[in-house]
């Protein structure tokens, strides 16, 4: 998987995971796991927009 791909599915799971927040929001469920996740996907994300730039660059 090249890393443009990784990108797209990185935000992919970050929306999804958005919306499953808002929807345990809704209800006064936890959401501690997902705001975890959400910040570790975040941080991917910056890692391979690093690398892509760290590539464009060469």
């Amino acid at each position: 998987m090249d890393l443009n791909d990784k990108l797209a599915e990185l935000k992919y799971d970050y929306v999804r995971l958005q919306g499953d927040l808002e929807k345990r929001e809704s209800v006064n469920q936890s959401v501690d796991p997902l705001v975890k996740q959400l910040e570790e996907i975040e941080q991917e994300i910056a890692s391979v927009r690093s690398e892509i730039n760290q590539k464009e660059r060469k």
